[in-house]
């Protein structure tokens, strides 16, 4: 299947690594269906490109690269929706955000994505009664500072 995308231009995509979201990510609930792009120079960082639309990309992360404490109870009804077997088959997202500033860019915490990489069933989850906020700064105070290039991108990685 054929993506367009705005910041890749267009992106050949097998179909089976396309992602459905059985909740949407909050602001975007029109939009269904996603894929990871992954891309050398901007590891560890990816990009969760729309599908259905070719301008809205979130950039996500791993959230324990950096907070490696960071856990959330999840109720059973929320698993079952993504249709899990086993949890390791999970991969838990949190949407950054990078302002011109880049050292000041955040994570959400709060509104983490999980992604069932066996059937690629996705959802956004909304943390309530959590110590946790949808802005974490991911470079604190007196860490170096990482450098990002531009890359090239002809296609999205597996999930």
């Amino acid at each position: 299947m054929k993506v367009n995308t705005s910041r890749f231009g267009e992106l050949e995509v097998p179909e089976n690594l396309v992602i459905r979201m059985t909740k949407p990510v909050l602001g975007f609930e029109q939009l269904k269906r996603y894929v990871i792009v992954e891309t050398p120079d901007f590891e560890p960082f990816k990009w969760f490109q729309s599908v259905d639309d070719p301008q809205v990309a979130f950039v996500i992360v791993n959230p324990l690269l950096f907070f490696p404490d960071y856990t959330i109870e999840v109720n059973p009804r929320e698993i079952d929706e993504l249709r899990v077997d086993n949890v390791r088959d999970i991969n838990t997202y949190a949407i950054v955000t990078i302002p011109q500033e880049y050292t000041r860019m955040t994570a959400n915490l709060q509104g983490p994505i999980l992604v069932n990489t066996r059937t690629n069933l996705a959802k956004q989850l909304v943390l309530v009664n959590s110590t946790y906020r949808i802005k974490h700064l991911l470079i604190p105070t007196g860490r170096p500072e990482p450098v990002f290039e531009e890359a090239d991108v002809k296609e999205p990685v597996g999930v």
